[in-house]
């Protein structure tokens, strides 16, 4: 059993029997279950629309190579510069290299998974430099010390009133604040940061490659200034946000805003397609483009796992799933928890530390019913479990237990013989993990195939 397998089983057993945490994040999944049939009501016919979907990120990843090099040809033109990056440690360091050039100090950042996938504000802040998380909920889990809990709802776990006294014990502020008093003591605070800032970093929803741009969703503006206000803006995205077109956008865009938030579309949506020209008043006077593989490329190698790279990192698949909803986000210990990060997590880092996760499921299928490009992600754990054991990563008390078992299952005279009592004490024996917190399993002492045979015979 790897470290992290460990780590993750300790963690699991102690979220799930912890009844506040589920009481909370069952409270504000329910809510966003109770929203989302609005936003699928603007759609006329949505399973047509999802298909739709997958059919254009698959026709932006089989030629990937192609639409990222027109991607870079349209938004160079514009003044823009485009860094390839191989891996977290060169997305890294080109843009400390930026931050030293700029003479940054502080930098604000809006919400972005792909820099925590990188870890970059500890990567800053070893080196210095202060980054300020402006969305509402990451600025709530960086004052927290904490990382993303959910991939849309940073903060899902905590409630108003775990907030409140987060406020109180890191800003001196009453603890008994409201909802809104303690948003706009947070407004307050980081609208100096966005005055003093020298770099503003993004992440990107989508990458446009015949317009050369990027698009940035957000209901709260911090993308808008964290890109627009400092004069040096970086976007770091994974190059798998591609899609080929600028009319994209009206299909993305209201699925993002319906499976992410229940909403037909979010507050703010923003397209960035350069640094600022001559003829306008607002924007950076600079602008870079990282374009982060990190482990991409090896998916899209996989012609099985391929699939996963179309996700549009709306959440749906973790609001569905029933063991997200029992033991959390921070418990997979990856910046992409739930169905997706399951499925992915392996194959970015390293399959024989991380296969774990793709067994964290009751392969319910709920995260395909309702994924909004229609990805088949229990499929996809299952396939991890499969690439898993035949890179040789099974434990060899696994590999005995499904040999024999295999023999057992081709041997109808074995299988007889293992009923009743027999059965019931082997199966209570192996399955602790299952028995531990539930009543034994116990089976009939004769098998089906028995009680046909007295009352039919052989016929």
């Amino acid at each position: 059993m790897s470290e992290q397998s460990s780590t993750f089983d300790a963690r699991s057993a102690i979220k799930s029997a912890d009844k506040e945490h589920r009481r909370t994040i069952n409270f504000n999944i329910a809510r966003y279950d109770n929203i989302v049939p609005q936003g699928k009501s603007q759609f006329t016919e949505l399973g047509r629309a999802r298909e739709r979907a997958k059919n254009t990120k698959w026709r932006a990843i089989e030629k990937l190579d192609y639409y990222l090099e027109l991607f870079e040809t349209n938004i160079t033109r514009r003044g823009a510069k485009v860094i390839w990056a191989e891996n977290a440690e060169q997305a890294k360091a080109e843009i400390l290299k930026i931050c030293h050039e700029k003479k940054c100090r502080m930098l604000v950042k809006s919400k972005s998974m792909v820099t925590e996938e990188i870890h970059l504000n500890d990567f800053l802040a070893e080196n210095g430099i202060e980054s300020v998380e402006t969305d509402l909920g990451e600025y709530i889990q960086q004052l927290d010390g904490e990382p993303p809990y959910h991939i849309v709802t940073p903060a899902m776990h905590k409630s108003k009133e775990d907030v409140a006294k987060l406020f109180a014990d890191k800003l001196g502020t009453d603890p008994n604040l409201t909802p809104e008093e303690l948003t706009l003591v947070a407004r307050e605070i980081l609208r100096e940061k966005y005055v003093q800032a020298e770099v503003g970093i993004t992440g990107a929803n989508f990458i446009i490659a015949d317009a050369g741009a990027i698009a940035i969703t957000e209901n709260e503006g911090n993308g808008r200034l964290s890109c627009a206000w400092p004069d040096t803006h970086i976007a770091v995205v994974g190059i798998e946000k591609v899609i080929p077109s600028m009319s994209d956008l009206a299909l993305f865009w209201p699925l993002l805003a319906t499976y992410g938030t229940g909403q037909k579309i979010t507050s703010y949506n923003t397209i960035v397609a350069g640094p600022r020209q001559q003829n306008e008043t607002d924007g950076p006077k600079e602008m870079y483009v990282i374009l982060l593989d990190n482990g991409r490329t090896d998916i899209l190698a996989n012609v099985k796992t391929r699939e996963s790279l179309y996700c549009i990192r709306c959440g749906a698949c973790l609001n569905a799933c029933p063991v997200y909803k029992n033991i959390g986000g921070h418990t997979y210990a990856t910046a992409y928890s739930g169905p997706i990060g399951a499925v992915i997590t392996p194959h970015l880092r390293d399959l024989g530390e991380w296969k774990h996760l793709s067994h964290a499921s009751s392969l319910c299928g709920n995260c395909t019913e309702v994924c909004a490009v229609k990805i088949n992600l229990h499929e996809l754990l299952l396939e991890n479990r499969y690439e898993a054991v035949q890179e040789g990563y099974a434990p060899f008390a696994e590999k005995i237990a499904w040999k024999v078992w295999k023999i057992a299952m081709l041997r109808r005279s074995w299988m007889n013989l293992a009923n009743g009592n027999m059965k019931s004490r082997l199966v209570n024996s192996i399955g602790k993990a299952w028995t531990e917190h539930r009543s034994n399993m116990e089976f009939p002492k004769k098998s089906f195939n028995q009680q046909w045979k007295e009352k039919y015979g052989n016929s």
